[in-house]
This record gives C-alpha cells, structure tokens and sequence, in this order.
C-alpha cells in the first residue's frame, strides 16, 4: 500500500469525529454537537483497540484535549472552550514535533512513516519542520477564524477548510516524498 494510500485512510479515520460534530451542530447546536465529538472520540479509540489492540498517543491525547475543553464547554455552557480545542491540538502537536528533534534528536514524521518510505536524513528534517509549522499554522488560523467570525462560520471552516487544508498537505507531502526519492 502506497504512502499516500495509507495516509488518506488515516485521514478518514481520524475526521469521523468533525464529521459527527458537523452535523449534530447543524441539527441541535454546538453543546449537543460537543458531546457528540467527544463520544465519537471514545468509539474511535474503542475501534482502534478492538482492531490494532493498541492506541496510538496522539488519539489518547486528543481525547483528553476534547474531554477537558468539551467538558468546559458542557459545564459553562460556553463555546470559546471547543473552539479553542483545535488550536491547543495543533499547537502541541507541532511543538511535540519540534521538541522531540531538537531535545531527543528522533524524527517524529520519520518514525510514523519510516517503515513505508526511504528517505535520506534531511528529507526527514524538511518533512519534521514542515509539519511542525504547518499545525502551529492551523492553530493560529483557527483562533482567527474562531474570534472573528460567527460560531457558524467556524463550524463550517473546522470541517470544510481544515480539512481541505489538511487533506492539501497530505497531498503536497506525498508530492515531496515521490519528488525527493526520484532524486
């Protein structure tokens, strides 16, 4: 299974919960959607355990972002709390990145990938980087769209533009890695 195969399913996956959110918003409203987020978290990682019989860290940490903030969200009845859970998400997903490089010298993108491709050590170090600002990217745009436009606005962007934006650098990686090992 090719690279970009194997990392649009993941994708999938991974969106099932946004995909819940979206349209449990569009039906209620954010508190009931906000539930419905953090229940389709736990059926994902049931799923995951019940089909790989392990869970990866970044599901485990994303559950307890949107449990804490979807949590606050219920009990203050406020949406400032779920729409800032992206930006958190993002934001310590790239400086996990940035940080496990520069103070443990390991490659985070080349241990999730590493076993599907080959490639020479700087690939891996512009793949590590890029990713890494890309999420600080997403976390800075999602807090601007969040405070300067209407919740609705929001919602569709979290579905619609993160993922188009997110689905794009699937893409563009993919695109780097066949580029880099034609070289």
């Amino acid at each position: 299974m090719g690279i970009g195969k194997l990392l649009n399913m993941k994708f999938l996956f991974d969106l099932f919960p946004v995909v819940l959110f979206f349209i449990f918003y569009k039906i209620y409203d954010i508190y009931i959607a906000t539930a419905a987020l953090m229940a389709a978290t736990y059926i994902q990682i049931i799923l995951l355990y019940l089909l790989k019989k392990k869970i990866e860290k970044m599901i485990i940490f994303t559950a307890i972002v949107i449990t804490v903030f979807g949590g606050m969200t219920l009990f203050f009845q406020s949406n400032v709390f779920i729409m800032w859970k992206p930006s958190i998400i993002y934001w310590v997903f790239g400086l996990v990145i940035i940080g496990t490089n520069k103070f443990y010298n390991k490659n985070l993108i080349q241990m999730s990938l590493g076993s599907q491709v080959k490639l020479k050590k700087q690939y891996w170090q512009n793949l590590s980087w890029s990713t890494a600002l890309f999420f600080i990217f997403l976390g800075i745009l999602n807090i601007y769209i969040a405070q300067n436009f209407s919740e609705d606005t929001w919602v569709n962007f979290k579905l619609f533009g993160m993922t188009a934006l997110l689905f794009l650098y699937i893409i563009s990686i993919t695109l780097y890695i066949a580029k880099v090992n034609k070289a």
